[in-house]
């Protein structure tokens, strides 16, 4: 499974209304996971078309 996001894996604890079923959860997910940080400029402004008329 790959899981992706813009955030933290800290910032997702707000996400859950309860903080036991965060905690469990983003437990399994992150102890037996491989991180990719990646801290690149997005390419989608590349991607963008200059005209919101334009297609892609």
């Amino acid at each position: 499974m790959i899981t992706t996001s813009n955030r933290a894996p800290s910032d997702w604890y707000p996400l859950f209304p309860d903080p036991i079923v965060a905690e469990s959860l983003l437990g399994r997910l992150i102890n037996v996971s491989h991180q990719a940080i990646m801290n690149v400029p997005s390419y989608r402004p590349k991607k963008r078309p200059k005209n919101p008329s334009d297609k892609p």
